[in-house]
């Protein structure tokens, strides 16, 4: 079937955007609109003596100003994921209001926001606003944080947290019995996730029905109007309208509500216009959530034939500012994958988290699976030396044996599917490990030095939170509408949830339409979050459609005048029909949809339409990256000669597709380990890298080519198969690429970012 399930059927909804038609959310120009700009503390951490924006009200286009006092009473940028410390106490938690009012955090915090006719009046104003900053001393990382000035008055130290989990006692009996103990210390450095299109807003107020209607750019409209309406307005999630364009890139920032989308709803009904705001680079440098930032100290046990028998793990985590949304989760919580697909038997886990002066933490692709994962392989990679053995070979020992599933790990989580030893093998052939010694020599011949990084990545994706709606709806031509909850941000999922009611009902491809975006549409969901669109929405609408030939089946046999013979229901030659069994009387789904739309039948006024949810427990994608690079040691440069991956993320539905979220998850992976950096001045806590001049991004030129294959293992929880493959990438391609370059310095570990300067270094150490 030329457009189903397992087809590369290219992007239908790059035809507009690679044409300039797509509509993002600077596009979007409604009548009488005034334009936003924010006043942003050039302080990393300062009492608020006065905020004086006399001369700015005053200046030419300017319809109004905006501080902390002018603003009504509302609540706080609300935190998902709060949990007990160790001791049981609460961790602390930041109340984020919309501007500050008694003192600021970091710099780039927004304190006052200025609305003009035009961007470059209002920005021409803000310049005329006079801030009174009290400077107080700034903590920039974790480990200056207990004795900085504290941030908040109820965290003494600063200390947000200290969480533990896992068995103390169980691994410290593993470790005093351990043949062999590994230890390894990392950095995962601080990264800005720096979608294409920065994140912006548009709020209009209707005063005749007391209703705000936000456009922005989000990974979850619904989502957006919940955080908004209940935890800040605070009024009912129907008084708020939230419409989600097209959206350029997501990562996982955009799904925390941020304080500009409401300060535009709130503008607009103070000066009754609408009103935007779209941020520029710099201000996402300083004012966006930032991704990482952990460092880990981590110890394996192993018996004397080299298999696991416990982790150990102290990490310290920088959490900025501010607790908004995942934030506490990433660190903690998102360990539960440490150990990977290895029989881990015990872990204990203890991790601190510590306000500083910088910009909050968030979700970045892949939110503490990438660093778990990290972790792990890693000392994987230690433990094999320490041994003396193929690195290969450590992993193959401990990995889980298909007759051990389903199998439970440290954490609970039930790994229920996988083929994990084929994957490594297959992995190994086409990487060609065993022909690596010739390629070696032959680049020492050349002056250069060879390496090579294997990493076997295990993430959980889906999940919560809760269900996940979708809804099928005929229009009067027979073409198809499906509405959903989650939120395409370059995941092409207008083709590949086409490709799924075109392989289950049968419909033309062209004539089916993916709605998302608009809460006007009734749905509401967890939205595109943790690579778990197509197990739940997917899965969701999977469910819709069996009800629809269900019901089909009934109305079908009115319409065909059966007289109580069997109708069947099949797609033959991408048509699907249904037929009174034994004749030839059949009517196609299109046919039957637009009979039922004109005649409504009793019983069938909704015609074919139907609704259903999917609540996804987690799934498990796995598999091996292997990845040879050459460095020069004059220059440090480090160039890939091959990059494999060998890929189980369930049932494939579009095989191009998921091969684009490989290559940007490996490209951001890649950016991480070899170049970016965030980095705040230890004294004064200011953003150093506040843009692409010295934030260092990948090109198309540090890619390698990638040879990706797929081993289907459908998973058995939810009925597609599928699994989440978006944040594959970037999990597996961290370790991989570390310990392909430590294997070409002949050194145990360098820190990400290995930039050619650190790598130049290593290798005359290393000499």
């Amino acid at each position: 079937m030329k457009f189903g399930i397992g087809q590369p059927v290219r992007r239908k909804e790059d035809v507009r955007f690679v044409t300039g038609h797509g509509l993002y959310l600077d596009d979007i120009h409604p009548e009488q609109t005034a334009y936003a700009f924010f006043v942003r503390s050039t302080h990393a951490h300062a009492v608020l003596r006065g905020v004086d924006v006399t001369a700015a009200r005053q200046a030419p286009g300017v319809i109004g100003v905006l501080t902390a006092a002018d603003l009504p009473e509302t609540g706080f940028v609300p935190v998902r994921g709060g949990f007990k410390n160790r001791d049981g106490t609460a961790m602390k938690v930041s109340p984020k209001a919309l501007l500050p009012a008694d003192k600021v955090r970091f710099a780039g915090e927004a304190v006052a926001m200025i609305v003009a006719e035009t961007p470059a009046l209002a920005k021409d104003a803000a310049e005329l606003v006079n801030v009174d900053y009290e400077s107080l001393g700034a903590a920039a990382d974790a480990e200056a944080a207990p004795n900085a000035p504290a941030i908040w008055d109820n965290a003494p130290g600063n200390l947000v947290f200290d969480w533990a989990d896992g068995d103390e006692t169980a691994c410290a009996a593993a470790f005093a019995k351990a043949a062999k103990t590994v230890a390894v210390e990392l950095v995962q450095n601080r990264i800005v996730p720096t979608p294409m299109e920065p994140r912006g807003a548009i709020g209009l107020y209707d005063p005749s029905t007391d209703r705000y209607t936000l456009y922005t750019s989000t990974q979850g409209s619904s989502g957006i109007r919940d955080k908004i309406a209940g935890a800040v307005l605070k009024i009912p999630p129907e008084k708020l309208r939230v419409i989600t364009p097209d959206v350029g890139g997501g990562f996982g920032l955009k799904t925390s509500a941020a304080p500009e989308q409401t300060l535009v709803l709130i503008a607009a009904k103070a000066f009754g216009r609408t009103v935007k705001w779209v941020g520029e680079r710099m201000e996402a440098f300083l004012g966006d959530g930032h991704g990482r930032d952990v460092k880990m100290k981590a110890e394996l046990a192993l018996d004397a034939d080299a298999r696991i028998l416990a982790i150990r793990l102290r990490s310290v985590a920088n959490m900025g500012a501010y607790m908004t949304h995942v934030g506490p989760l990433i660190p903690t919580m998102n360990l539960r994958v440490m150990g990977s697909v290895y029989r881990v038997p015990t872990v204990w886990a203890e991790v601190k988290g510590y306000f500083t002066n910088t910009s909050t933490i968030t979700a970045y692709r892949g939110a503490g699976r990438p660093e778990a994962i990290y972790v792990t392989e890693r000392l994987m990679d230690q433990a094999a030396a320490a041994f003396g053995i193929d690195r290969l070979e450590i992993r193959r020992r401990n990995l889980i044996r298909n007759e051990e599933l389903p199998y439970r790990n440290w954490k609970g989580l039930t790994i229920d599917s996988g083929d994990f030893e084929a994957n490594l093998d297959e992995a190994a052939r086409l990487a060609d490990w065993n022909g690596f010694a010739a390629r070696r020599q032959d680049s020492e011949a050349r002056g250069k030095r060879r390496g090579r990084g294997v990493s076997y990545y295990f993430e959980a994706s889906g999940g919560p939170p809760g269900t996940e709606p979708s809804k099928i709806h005929f229009i009067d031509n027979g073409a198809v509408e499906v509405y959903l909850a989650t939120q395409s941000n370059g995941q092409g999922h207008e083709t590949t949830f086409a490709q799924l009611v075109a392989e289950r009902l049968g419909v033309p491809f062209d004539s089916i339409i993916i709605r998302q975006g608009d809460t006007d549409d009734g749905l509401s969901g967890g939205g595109t979050v943790g690579s778990r669109s197509l197990q739940t929405a997917g899965n969701a609408m999977a469910r819709a459609m069996e009800a629809i030939v269900t019901k089909g089946k009934v109305a079908a046999g009115q319409v065909l005048q059966a007289g109580g013979a069997e109708v069947q229901f099949a797609v033959s030659e991408g048509i699907g029909k249904f037929v009174v069994a034994g004749t030839a009387r059949a009517i196609t789904v299109s046919e039957l949809a637009v009979t039922l739309k004109r005649e409504r039948l009793p019983g069938f006024e909704n015609g074919l339409d139907e609704a259903a949810g999917f609540e996804s427990p987690s799934t498990f994608p796995n598999g091996c990256h292997i990845c040879e690079v050459e460095i020069d040691p004059e220059t440090g440069t480090a160039v890939f000669d091959r990059y494999v991956i060998v890929d189980d993320v369930g049932r494939v539905i579009n095989p191009l597709i998921v091969d684009g979220q490989i290559h940007g998850g490996v490209a951001q992976g890649l950016g991480q380990a070899l170049m970016e950096h965030c980095i705040y001045d230890p004294e004064s806590a200011q953003l150093v890298t506040a843009s692409f001049v010295d934030y260092v991004m990948p090109r198309a030129d540090n890619m390698p080519d990638l040879d990706i294959s797929y081993n289907e293992v459908p998973c058995t929880t939810n009925p597609l198969g599928a699994k989440g493959a978006g944040e594959a990438g970037t999990i597996g391609a961290l370790p991989a690429i570390i310990g392909a370059i430590s294997d070409a310095l002949n050194v145990p570990h360098i820190d990400m970012p290995a930039t050619p300067e650190k790598i130049w270094r290593a290798a005359r150490t290393a000499a």
